[in-house]
């Protein structure tokens, strides 16, 4: 079936091509009319007297602004005297504006650009389907790689390549069959080993490692000799399928011919020893690697860490990520996280507050997870000045996220410190930070465990005219709030109120129905009023 070098015309590859295709609509990312960017006075002063392609893609490349690259783009082509568009300036605009995911104005520039019978380079159709493929647009991919002749320009296994990427990228390993078999017949591309390689990852990556071995098989009568990317990828293929034996026997085979495994070979391995909870396996794999003169990088540390934190061996995942950071690997704001958890859950919440140093002395930016995370611990833990002044420094330098404070203030409202929970609202609020139906029911629920569930009614009429809408939390902690402090008749007070701004969604009407009513003692014409008043 994955016979590759003898030729068996694909009498379903056009039909089934097209059906895919045609799915995508015109209107998608394609008609996005560029008329209103024009404009007669100059997007931008001083404007240039003379104007030369090289110059106009320099102004374009440094304009900070797309929607403004854009127009200069446009008026140039327009409006600037004795000046015409060529490769080079399309290039440089279609990459902005393709790195930016801005496709209606890539289709209408493509369009414009096949107008114009400018000699094209393959280059840009490459940005485009790679940008395409990492947008989740795998359809739109294909489709610019099928019309790339139709602006002069033969296709090279480097459009394919890279169309094949975005297809196993967006999980279509189907079509990355489908065009390696017929790439040679119907595109005039010859594959070549990083195009076998990309099909041995799709076929792995759909758990049909035999096809992947026979596409091994067949890749010398191709004339292709299979390298350590190849092995790489069919032993990350044993492996995620949980044979370890067979995937020890391809490394094995790597050996066998001489090769020396890279860092990835590595850490595949190892990779898959950690998900099968075998951690001694991927230590000696690691340390393997190291005896070899191989180094690490920061996949091998992600994966060796995220293993420790696993199996809760806080000591052993800071000590590799200070040898991460001592190699001057950036560990993730992710795997930070994970190792600050294992941390404070052994309740060495110091411990993480001066992992939080070491990664600022070596340069790691500030980062709103990693510090809500240790505020968050330090809450837990009845620390919550010391999580305050963590904040504030952190505010010094950066823009807290609403993250960032609701997790304190969170903290705060637990602890009873409702005046300092407060003026962190105000500061958010100040800062145009909106907050959302969290924030408010941590406030309410501060009060409500003071007795002052009276408060916590003041803080749903606020929420209510700010227009945000209060959940199932929201009311269940305030209407347990006014039943403990004996404020049972506030219930309907409650009740109307979120009713009358619309403040209720369907699964707060399910608590009011299942809950309210039956502990009110007037349950009938509550009912009545609730149905009534949802209608109207």
């Amino acid at each position: 079936m994955l016979s590759t070098h003898r030729r068996h015309p694909d009498h379903h590859f056009l039909k089934n091509l097209l059906r895919w295709i045609t799915t995508v609509r015109s209107t998608d990312p394609n008609a996005c009319p560029l008329l209103k960017f024009y404009t007669v006075t100059p997007p931008i002063k001083p404007w240039p007297q003379r104007l030369y392609p090289n110059r106009l893609v320099s102004m374009i490349t440094r304009q900070q602004n797309l929607d403004l690259a854009l127009q200069i783009f446009l008026y140039a082509g327009k409006y600037h005297p004795h000046f015409s568009h060529n490769y080079d300036t399309y290039l440089a605009i279609v990459q902005r504006l393709s790195r930016a995911r801005a496709f209606q104005h890539v289709e209408s520039l493509l369009s414009h650009l096949h107008d114009s019978r400018i000699k094209c380079g393959e280059n840009l159709f490459i940005i485009v389907i790679r940008s395409y493929g990492l947008s989740g647009r795998p359809k739109w991919a294909l489709k610019t790689f099928l019309r790339i002749h139709k602006y002069g320009v033969q296709r090279s296994v480097r459009s394919l390549n890279t169309l094949l990427n975005a297809l196993v990228q967006n999980k279509r390993y189907d079509f990355v069959h489908l065009m390696f078999r017929n790439c040679k017949e119907k595109f005039g591309v010859v594959p070549n080993v990083f195009t076998c390689n990309i099909l041995i990852k799709a076929l792995c990556k759909n758990n049909d490692v035999e096809g992947a071995l026979k596409v091994l098989d067949e890749m010398p009568a191709m004339g292709m000799v299979p390298n350590l990317v190849t092995y790489t990828t069919i032993l990350g293929g044993f492996l995620w399928r949980g044979d370890i034996s067979t995937a020890k026997r391809v490394f094995g085979e790597v050996l066998d011919r001489g090769w020396v495994p890279d860092a990835t070979t590595y850490t595949v391995l190892m990779d898959g020893y950690c998900k099968l909870g075998r951690l001694d396996d991927a230590i000696k794999v690691m340390d393997d690697m190291e005896d070899n003169g191989v180094e690490p990088n920061e996949i091998t540390y992600g994966v060796m860490i995220e293993a420790f934190c696993r199996e809760k061996k806080s000591g052993e995942a800071c000590n590799l990520l200070d040898d991460m950071l001592e190699r001057k690997y950036l560990p993730s704001s992710a795997l930070c996280c994970k190792v600050i958890d294992v941390l404070c859950e052994e309740g060495k919440v110091d411990d993480a507050c001066e992992l939080w140093k070491r990664l600022l002395h070596k340069n790691c930016m500030p980062d709103n997870a990693i510090v809500s995370t240790l505020i968050h611990w330090l809450c837990k833990k009845g620390k919550i000045w010391e999580a305050r002044k963590l904040f504030d420094e952190f505010d010094r330098g950066s823009i807290p996220s609403l993250l960032t404070y609701n997790t304190l203030i969170s903290g705060m409202c637990e602890n009873g410190e409702l005046s300092e929970a407060g003026r962190l609202w105000d500061d958010m609020v100040e800062k145009r930070c909106a907050p959302n139906a969290f924030t408010y029911n941590m406030l309410i629920k501060g009060f409500c465990n003071i007795g002052n569930a009276k408060e916590g009614i003041r803080i749903l009429k606020e929420m209510l005219e700010k227009k945000c809408l209060p959940n199932r939390s929201t009311y269940s902690i305030l209407i347990q709030g006014l039943y403990d402090s004996g404020k049972e008749g506030e219930v309907s007070k409650v009740i109307s109120m979120a009713m009358l701004d619309g403040g209720v969604n369907s699964d707060s009407w399910d608590y009011f129905l299942t809950k309210v009513v039956h502990n009110l003692d007037d349950g009938t014409s509550a009912l009545d009023n609730l149905l009534l008043e949802n209608v109207t």
